[in-house]
């Protein structure tokens, strides 16, 4: 960093942020800096510690003890960690008083959790949330593990799993679609073979992707691998209707995955409102609150790309629906290097490989990454804002807006509501619904001057990596 910029941001700064923390420093170097060397290390943009800076005092400028000990024994501290952490430092002065800044970069996702050796990996990883350092789950952790190691957790043998209740006629069209799009296994292989081939069975055990994909019941197994579905008669949890009633429906949706996303959608279908239209020649048409192909691919992926783990098989996916929007959440967050902003872009590696290969041979899935492009295309075609898409603390939640939010609640409120955890450009122009242009300038502009809004990198305003958060 130039002192410059550095400079600019001790000036400017008004709070800490996803990307910045504040130390005093006056007596001497924090003796507890690894909650956030391993944050920050743990983000795609890593994070700027600055010294010298009281955050307590208003933000006032109080200067280091001493700019060259400070380094060294930020230095000591940095290689405590697992891997060692490399600081870049600046210095500037301000007021005749020393300011120091650590540039802690990010990590390649094959290195992460970056933890204090210390305490050890369970202990000792974290996580920046705002301008928290907060405890890594021990699933946030095995996440980054299970991809480090290439885990498949979808072909994991069920004890004592039988292959008994199994609906014969799906698998006998499996079988005949692994015949005929798979040639060499049409001859000479027999059908236990195709079945140890293609991840169904383990020496003849079925793992978790065959009975979730073929068995009448497979929460006899995973009482928790389902859906539970709500719809709610306010646009939070807690709110009653008119009525005193705490929610309008409620499902337990269980079954193979096939048969859990038809009841699904089903259910959305169900307790979702539908507006009648008349067009230019006279003619009704009803356009539904959500459109249907929208929400099941939604559904689709969260039963294909969820986490299948010992950590979260009590976990099930959960669909809220509420007067204003429906939320889709599952376990497991984005797997592999893909990024928030990618999601549609680029191809992704795939958690559930084998899952994901048996659903495509029975016509569930196409396998072919077109599940988010074909949600935002049915939104957009609907009129209705893009689906938003984040990941907190290892559950990845899919919110879609029904056209009714706008009249609930101003743009600009509802938009430093969802500003509550720190949202790319993207995120914002998708939630907002209007031209990139109008909803930067005319929009988060003004918030921002208004301290409503914050950047968490207000060093770097035009980073591609920029995020705002609600101050």
């Amino acid at each position: 960093m130039q002192t410059e910029a550095l400079k600019k941001i001790v000036l400017d700064i008004k709070s800490e942020s996803q990307t910045i923390e504040l130390k005093a420093a006056t007596q001497g170097c924090p003796t507890r800096l690894f909650d956030t060397l391993s944050s920050f290390s743990n983000q795609d943009e890593g994070g700027i510690i600055i010294f010298g800076v009281d955050e307590a005092d208003n933000y006032a400028i109080k200067g280091v003890y001493d700019a060259q000990d400070l380094q060294k024994k930020v230095t000591e501290q940095c290689k405590q960690m697992e891997p060692s952490v490399r600081a870049l430092f600046t210095v500037c002065e301000l007021d005749g008083k020393m300011v120091v800044s650590a540039e802690i970069p990010g990590v390649d996702i094959s290195e992460r959790p970056v933890f204090y050796k210390g305490v050890g990996r369970i202990k000792g990883s974290y996580v920046r949330v705002g301008e928290y350092d907060e405890p890594m789950s021990e699933y946030e952790i095995y996440s980054y593990e299970a991809f480090r190691k290439r885990t498949r957790d979808d072909i994991r043998v069920v004890e004592n799993g039988k292959l008994n209740m199994i609906d014969e006629k799906r698998m006998s069209a499996y079988l005949a679609a692994v015949k005929s799009e798979r040639k060499n296994l049409a001859e000479n292989v027999s059908e236990e073979e195709i079945l140890e081939l293609m991840g169904i069975t383990n020496d003849g055990v079925p793992t978790l992707a065959g009975l979730m994909t073929f068995s009448k019941y497979p929460q006899s197994y995973f009482p928790q691998l389902c859906i539970t579905a709500v719809s709610l008669p306010g646009t939070e949890q807690g709110v009653v209707g008119s009525d005193g009633e705490r929610f309008i429906d409620k499902k337990r949706i269980t079954g193979a995955i096939p048969d859990m996303l038809e009841e699904a959608v089903e259910f959305v279908r169900k307790n979702s409102r539908t507006k009648t239209i008349i067009n230019d020649n006279g003619q009704r048409a009803d356009k539904p609150e959500y459109p249907i192909k929208a929400v099941r691919e939604a559904v689709l992926n969260a039963l294909v790309h969820r986490d299948y783990s010992v950590h979260t098989e009590n976990v099930p996916i959960r669909i809220e629906m509420y007067r204003d929007r429906m939320e889709i959440i599952n376990s497991g967050g984005l797997y592999g290097k893909i990024s928030i902003d990618a999601l549609g872009k680029v191809r992704p590696e795939t958690r559930n490989a084998a899952l994901a290969n048996m659903l495509e041979l029975l016509n569930v899935t196409e396998n072919s990454y077109s599940g988010i492009p074909t949600m935002r295309s049915e939104f957009a075609s609907a009129g209705l804002p893009a689906p938003l898409f984040s990941v907190v603390h290892g559950e990845f939640k899919v919110v879609m807006k029904n056209g009714l939010f706008a009249e609930t609640m101003p743009v600009a409120d509802s938009l430093v509501e969802f500003c509550s955890v720190p949202r790319t450009r993207a995120e914002i122009v998708a939630f907002v619904g209007k031209s990139k242009n109008h909803v930067m300038t005319q929009i988060v502009g003004p918030l921002v001057a208004e301290g409503k809004l914050k950047m968490t990198m207000p060093d770097k305003p035009k980073s591609s990596n920029q995020k705002f958060v609600k101050a």
